[in-house]
């Protein structure tokens, strides 16, 4: 059974189609200029932590402003790892492991001019921590905040060394401020409020903001003073659009509107393929799952239930609607992770074994348990939601599971997840459909389950509470060592695959279509990317 609710967003967005298309700005790619459309239904806030996903901190927070810490992006065939970025090294003091030292790279400016130092990285940080600081952004600490929950203070050491002093032993803190992206304090200065901040955004980025209309486009220039001379783009600059309507892009794209589009729809890549156009993807530390509920009156609270929803899924049936542009999911980490452990429970397309299960907890096709799960039409990592949650809905039905969906806009699907399951506006719902980050193990694991990071002072949205579980992130914290480290992050996931705690579907694989003439883009196993490298031919 299809739920009404699910067609109504998907006829709208294929009758607005080409009124989407139509809507971009006619922009020629003379002089190098990327054009980018975008999933987001806004342009990322070029505030420094910008909004809308990892989608805003790919295309805007990367590329115009940057962290202590960055990624190294440059192949495509081995996973990530973390970088010097604004801070040229690191280390925890072995005699205080609450302590951690940031040497920071001389010789770097903002791109109002100003300088970047020591204070500016305490300034920033206040700006997320100390809402009593002239400069906090509830916009940006509501971005920042859950990335970096054990920092208590940060400090200038000199004008290029900073302390950063957690509140306990926090070995997964260089994964954390890789997070934290760094504004201009003289910036904001001129500016007087993070609103008018937005006219002039300044960061130290390789791209430069020239402007920013919301809900329209953004313009970046490339940074020809940038610090890092081996990586100063070699686009003139890049243009951001917000199509969120996957046909709309497929549509632009072809119509020569944009170069470049994010989650081509699957059936439309052979078409773009025969076309000229490149289809890229790679693997990458991502999952697409349905977070559940564990508050009293949740149907998910019954292990039962979250196993038989687990069963239930046809993987491969997605996986082929999807033109093969996913990774079946079996837990939160695909199975080649170093992360992924051995856990008991088998996540497969089982559905008899789904409707024992059912049986067994006292409901049938015929009197179906009734869930109600918050999802968007579109939004940073959400892959193609709309589709996808039909064949899960479908699938659920066929065991004993009626799905009501709550369709929203992708933000306000991030406002609740932020807000959790407690909040008013959760409205009766059991489950939110957010993709997720498994770049590290703090994103990937800790954060969804630590009972002491209760939504809304924390990411854990649905209020799991487990004593084991709380203590394997207590020893994964505290565990300097990273075959140790990795032991406990394997429990961890195994902690997760055991008890079902997620509804498990979906790894991305990132997939993007550009014009023939876009050159030079590595796509790397990771959510971001390096832009300096991409050429227009």
């Amino acid at each position: 059974m299809t739920h009404p609710i699910l067609k109504a967003p998907r006829r709208a967005g294929l009758l607005a189609t080409a009124a989407l298309a139509l809507a971009l700005p006619s922009l020629a790619t003379a002089g190098g200029t990327l054009r980018i459309a975008m999933t987001a239904a806004d342009i990322p806030l070029p505030n420094g932590q910008s909004d809308q996903g990892a989608e805003g901190m790919r295309f805007m927070a990367y590329q115009a402003f940057e962290a202590l810490i960055g990624y190294d992006l440059s192949s495509s065939d081995k996973p990530v790892t973390l970088v010097p970025g604004l801070a040229k090294d690191w280390s925890v003091d072995p005699e205080d492991q609450t302590k951690w030292t940031f040497t920071l790279r001389e010789g770097v400016k903002f791109h109002d001019g100003s300088d970047f130092d020591a204070e500016a990285v305490v300034w920033n940080f206040e700006k997320i921590l100390n809402p009593d600081a002239p400069q906090f952004d509830e916009k940006q600490s509501a971005q920042g905040k859950g990335r970096i929950p054990t920092v208590a203070s940060v400090r200038a050491v000199d004008p290029m060394t900073v302390e950063i002093t957690t509140s306990s032993p926090d070995a997964l803190l260089p994964f954390n401020i890789a997070w934290i992206v760094m504004s201009s304090p003289a910036a904001f200065e001129a500016a007087g409020s993070w609103d008018a901040f937005l006219q002039a955004p300044s960061g130290t980025g390789p791209f430069k903001v020239e402007s920013y209309t919301p809900r329209q486009s953004a313009h970046l220039v490339r940074n020809d003073a940038y610090w890092d001379e081996s990586r100063i783009p070699k686009l003139d600059g890049l243009e951001l659009l917000p199509v969120p309507d996957p046909s709309a892009r497929v549509a632009a794209l072809r119509s020569g509107q944009v170069d470049w589009i994010e989650a081509p729809p699957p059936d439309a890549m052979d078409s773009m393929k025969a076309a000229g156009f490149q289809i890229v993807s790679n693997v990458y530390p991502h999952v697409w799952p349905w977070h559940f509920s564990m508050l009293d009156g949740s149907p998910w609270t019954d292990i039962r239930i979250r196993k038989a929803a687990n069963l239930a899924i046809d993987r491969e049936g997605m996986k082929a609607l999807l033109g093969g542009m996913m990774v079946p999911a079996e837990g939160l980490v695909p199975p080649s992770s170093d992360w992924f452990g051995d856990p008991e429970f088998e996540v497969a397309y089982d559905p008899e074994a789904a409707k024992a299960l059912m049986a067994e907890a006292g409901y049938s096709p015929e009197n179906p348990v009734h869930v109600k799960t918050i999802i968007s039409p579109a939004g940073s990592g959400q892959m193609q939601p709309l589709l996808m949650n039909e064949l899960i809905q479908q699938n659920l039905a066929a065991v004993g599971i009626e799905v009501e969906f709550d369709v929203r806009d992708w933000n306000a699907l991030l406002a609740n997840w932020r807000a959790g399951a407690t909040d008013p506006g959760t409205d009766g719902a059991t489950a939110t459909n957010s993709s997720y980050f498994s770049q590290d193990p703090f994103t990937a694991l800790m954060r969804h389950v630590d009972s002491r990071l209760v939504a809304p002072k924390g990411t854990n949205w649905g209020h799991y509470a487990s004593p084991e579980a709380d203590q394997l992130i207590d020893t994964i914290r505290t565990t300097f060592d990273p075959a140790e480290q990795a032991t406990a992050v394997q429990a961890l996931h195994e902690h997760y695959v055991d008890n079902a705690l997620f509804l498990f579907v979906a790894h991305d694989v990132a997939p993007r279509a550009m014009a023939p003439e876009v050159t030079g883009f590595v796509p790397p196993q990771n959510w971001y990317i390096d832009l300096t490298s991409v050429d227009l031919e």
